[in-house]
């Protein structure tokens, strides 16, 4: 895969930092103008070309310079979709994030992983349970992936320092949250790995968890619940580890602790029950036969051929279609793909267009709905 020179990584960020523009709107864009520098140069056409009021404009190029600029003073890789160096694991998942910041080893990505997450308020026991697992992991050379959160988080990462271990923040790398765990980030920047798609010096927000959550689960083969609430944002990365084809494990817990029951509920509702390290492992080990059985490796990346130059008639009822069916409730793209089973490139121009004109907003996970905003 090709490494982008400078220019073009600031190209890279300059379209994503762009209002409007989320992590599937840039890919469609990149595939159907070939680089993001001529994607910048058609937003204002294309935008107004398609029904929006005013042009779609990129955002403030300096600014994208002077993020960049930061990131490389603090000791911060910007690594690329379409580089060898980004994960393999996340580049299969509905709306991979373009760009990624990474302190520390960018070599832990190329081993398989498992994410550890769990209720921020865990009891003793769940912690130990976190160290045990996440210790174990380590040992058979898994990297153990979880979201820095106090906690289950917490424990989970402090256990696989030594053997490697991803933290995936909600803001920038360079923002330290939640406080007391200071030292803890710079460890794991110093041995394993501090990862975002946020920007540099971003603070997180209520909104960044969910988004931050996606990645956690998409770095990893399987995500490993230790204690979580019934409505919890653990339930949340469970639930885009479904969608993203990863197995999804739960320890259980006793009925009587409502931190156990978000977990109690996944062991019901099929996910697999772990009380050791070792029923990880077995699922890992049959998911891999599964695959070589298959002849195809677990993360296959398949992207979609470029198209010809879209029909505009057919592009524009099916932009009538899609609406019909969205609300301002966000829906999976794949649920809209299968009540109007359309040409895949025709789909991905009508979307694209939506997104541009701004009758609809792009959500975490590959979610769509109508705007609320006006134009």
């Amino acid at each position: 895969m090709p490494t982008l020179d400078e220019r073009e990584r600031l190209d890279w960020l300059q379209l994503i930092r762009t209002p409007k523009i989320g992590p599937i709107t840039f890919h469609q864009l990149i595939t159907r103008y070939g680089s993001a520098a001529d994607a910048l140069a058609a937003l204002p056409d294309l935008s107004t070309k398609a029904g929006r009021s005013r042009p779609l404009r990129a955002a403030n190029r300096d600014a994208a310079e002077a993020e960049l600029d930061t990131a490389f003073a603090r000791d911060t890789n910007v690594i690329a979709f379409c580089e060898d160096n980004y994960p393999a694991p996340l580049r299969a998942i509905a709306d991979p994030p373009p760009l990624i910041f990474v302190r520390g080893h960018a070599a832990l990505f190329e081993k398989p992983a498992i994410a550890i997450i769990g209720a921020r308020n865990a009891s003793g026991v769940g912690r130990k349970i976190a160290r045990s697992l996440a210790a174990g992991l380590g040992e058979a050379d898994i990297t153990v992936v979880s979201g820095l959160a106090r906690g289950i988080d917490g424990a989970a990462h402090a256990a696989a320092l030594s053997t490697g271990t991803v933290a995936v923040v909600a803001g920038g790398v360079d923002v330290i949250y939640p406080p007391e765990h200071a030292e803890l980030t710079e460890e794991i920047a110093r041995d394993g790995v501090v990862m975002s798609e946020c920007a540099m010096g971003q603070r997180p927000t209520a909104r960044d968890f969910p988004k931050r959550n996606r990645l956690i689960s998409g770095l990893s083969r399987g995500v490993v619940v230790v204690e979580a609430a019934a409505r919890s944002g653990t339930l949340i990365t469970a639930r885009f580890a479904l969608e993203q084809g990863r197995e999804v494990f739960a320890v259980p817990g006793s009925p009587l602790d409502p931190r156990c029951q978000g977990a109690n509920r996944l062991i019901r509702d099929g996910a697999a029950l772990v009380e050791n390290v070792q029923d990880i492992l077995d699922v890992l080990a049959e998911q891999q036969r599964g695959a070589r059985e298959d002849g195809h490796d677990l993360f296959d990346w398949n992207p979609e051929p470029v198209a010809g130059e879209p029909d505009p008639e057919a592009v524009a009822a099916l932009r009538q279609e899609i609406l019909s069916l969205l609300s301002y409730t966000p829906q999976h793209r794949d649920d809209l793909i299968r009540e109007l089973q359309p040409a895949p490139g025709l789909f991905a121009d009508a979307l694209l267009e939506l997104v541009l004109t701004g009758a609809i907003d792009e959500h975490t996970g590959g979610r769509f709905s109508l705007t609320a905003d006006d134009d």
